[in-house]
C-alpha cells in the first residue's frame, strides 16, 4: 500500500475518497477557488517562517558582534 510521506497513515486510495467527497459537496468550478486560496495561504506560512528564520539569524550575528566588541 501507497502511503505519501506528508499525510502518514493516509492512503491513496483513502486521499481520492476525500477528493470526490469535496468535489461532490463544492462543485467543479469552487474547487480550484479554494485550492487557489488554499495555495496563497501556505505561500503567506512559508514567507512568514522565511521571514522569522531571517529574524533570528540576524538577532545571532548581532549578538555576536556585540559580545567581539566587549
Amino acid at each position: 500500500m501507497t502511503q505519501l510521506l506528508f499525510l502518514g497513515g493516509i492512503g491513496i486510495q483513502e486521499l481520492l475518497i476525500v477528493l470526490l467527497i469535496v468535489l461532490l459537496l463544492y462543485g467543479g468550478k469552487k474547487v480550484p477557488e479554494m485550492m487557489r486560496g488554499l495555495g496563497q495561504g501556505v505561500k503567506a506560512f512559508k514567507d512568514g517562517m522565511n521571514d522569522t528564520v531571517s529574524a533570528i539569524e540576524e538577532n545571532k550575528e548581532e549578538k555576536k558582534e556585540e559580545e567581539k566588541k566587549e
